[in-house]
């Protein structure tokens, strides 16, 4: 296929072949892809720069959709590659073929690294804020060899998932600690102060004043942002949230759970060892069924379930897609509805054909290179996610270019639960996250990098 890019395409291609280390934050649906591999064809056939790429990615973007990109364009002929996925024999043979580019999943970086096979000039890293947390393996292994590379792409959507501290490892991959600091601490102390805490244990930090612009000033001359909603046609987008209500009897039961740790039951209490299970069980009972201490699903509640009906009836007749996060909601939304998760390459080409009236979706699996807006523009989160990168991924995956109708998006939101928390962490992160891509939003119009 011919490839006929936009501005904002050329654009981002000549920051990367500028820039020996740099971020793109760039939104689903804006061909990041095909972006990065027309640069890398450039420095590899073209300026010579560089003669072996690794490009680390989620398992199931690293084998299917990298490679299909490279198959797909005219204009990368030549840029041979090689998979290292599948066993470990499998990846050692792909990694001793000849080839210029490599693509691994970033669960076998550290493999990479400890067996002495990292001998490469240039490295992509495909959703850098999957490298958001310093004490990960992956991160500490990448960092073992990052001195020895000659250049450094990371590409990501969602720099800052959680907040701007996720900023430093991921900008330290980049540039070696050459703008927020070598050292984590450093970079708490100068631009956080303790926020949550209890006594001498910290739990999470916020900005000093006047901390967000000075860090993305710092890393401005690296990063560039680009919005779909900038760039390309957007479909229109509705998002709404529909209200669920427990009886009295349901919500003692969920303020007992909550104030005590525990909800006794005759053959299996349902108990939160911490304030993370605490979080997850609440989770589940704004939901309407919980885990009980030996495993056995306790449905507490049909609320949610019933709030769906109402909304699916509302849809007339139109496919709607479903977000869940627990097993046992995927199982009670199977059986009341019929509905089909979508989960093999064949669901979603039934899916987009509009075979599938109600269809489910896991937001885990819901993220790169999974298009469904072909068969619906109604998306439905029945069970509430804390991560906004997963939150906002899911939701791509029907607003997006390509899209003929309006996309609606709404939240059951349980009453008086953790699922009114979840939703206002969501629009705080967003906020932090929006501020963070208008800083260092790339200036096409008027040529300034």
């Amino acid at each position: 296929m011919k490839y006929s890019p936009h501005s904002y395409q050329q654009y981002a291609t000549k920051f990367i072949i500028k820039h020996k280390a740099c971020g793109l934050f760039l939104d689903m649906g804006l061909g990041k892809t095909i972006i990065t591999l027309t640069a890398l064809w450039s420095l590899i056939l073209d300026y010579f720069e560089v003669g072996r790429v690794l490009i680390i990615a989620p398992l199931r973007v690293a084998r299917d959709t990298w490679p299909r990109e490279i198959e797909k364009w005219e204009h990368l002929k030549g840029l041979s590659y090689s998979v290292v996925v599948g066993s470990e024999k499998e990846r050692e043979a792909a990694i001793n073929r000849k080839a210029f580019v490599y693509i691994i999943n970033r669960e076998n970086v550290s493999w990479l690294v400890e067996n002495k096979m990292f001998k490469f000039d240039m490295v992509v890293i495909d959703e850098l804020s999957s490298f958001k947390s310093n004490k990960a393996k992956r991160f500490k292994s990448l960092r073992k060899v990052r001195g020895s590379l000659k250049r450094i792409v990371g590409l990501t959507g969602t720099p800052v998932p959680n907040g701007l501290i996720d900023l430093w490892p991921q900008i330290n991959l980049l540039d070696m600690g050459e703008r927020l600091g070598r050292f984590i601490g450093g970079f708490r102390e100068r631009y956080f102060v303790p926020d949550k805490r209890n006594r001498d244990i910290i739990y999470s930090y916020k900005p000093k004043e006047g901390a967000e612009d000075a860090i993305y000033k710092k890393i401005s001359d690296i990063c560039i942002s680009m919005k779909a909603c900038d760039q390309l046609e957007m479909p229109k987008l509705l998002v709404s949230n529909y209200e669920a209500f427990m009886s009295k009897k349901e919500k003692q039961m969920y303020d007992t759970l909550k104030e005590d740790l525990i909800l006794p039951f005759k053959d299996g209490d349902i108990d939160a060892a911490s304030a993370v299970g605490l979080s997850n069980k609440l989770c589940q009972m704004a939901n309407g069924a919980v885990y009980d201490e030996n495993g056995k699903v306790r449905e507490i509640h049909t609320r949610k379930l019933d709030a769906l009906e109402d909304l699916i009836e509302a849809a007339n007749g139109k496919p709607v897609l479903i977000a869940y996060w627990f097993k046992h909601d995927k199982d009670r939304l199977i059986k009341r509805f019929n509905a089909v998760p979508i989960d093999k390459s064949e669901d979603i080409a039934r899916w987009n054909k509009g075979e599938i009236p109600v269809a489910i979706i896991h937001p885990a699996s819901a993220g790169h290179g999974l298009n469904l807006q072909e068969g619906g523009c109604h998306l439905i989160w029945f069970g509430l996610t804390w991560s906004l990168e997963l939150y906002k991924q899911c939701n791509a995956r029907l607003w997006r270019q390509g899209q003929k109708e309006t996309v609606v998006i709404q939240h059951i939101v349980t009453k008086g639960t953790i699922d009114e928390d979840i939703i206002k962490a969501l629009n705080a992160k967003e906020v932090t996250q929006e501020e963070l891509i208008k800083a260092v939003k790339a200036r096409i119009l008027d040529g300034k990098e």
